[in-house]
């Protein structure tokens, strides 16, 4: 299985978001993409678009630095 590694900590939001919502267009159903997020805006936004679009996804890593989030497509 292919998993697809996003580093967006360099990013603020919206932006990170929208590079999940692309990221997520572009890979097949049962495939993973891991996301990594600093900006304290992008840490709540992604994981609350998540679940209201019901893709899952659990948290491998949540530091002060970075939050780090695994999704299932």
């Amino acid at each position: 299985m292919i998993m697809i590694i996003i580093d967006l900590t360099a990013f603020r939001c919206p932006l990170p978001l929208v590079k999940v919502k692309l990221a997520l267009k572009q890979i097949d159903t049962g495939e993973k993409l891991r996301v990594l997020l600093s900006d304290p805006g992008s840490r709540q936004d992604v994981p609350r678009f998540l679940k209201k679009v019901g893709y899952h996804h659990q948290i491998i890593q949540s530091k002060e630095s970075v939050l780090a989030l695994e999704i299932t497509k």
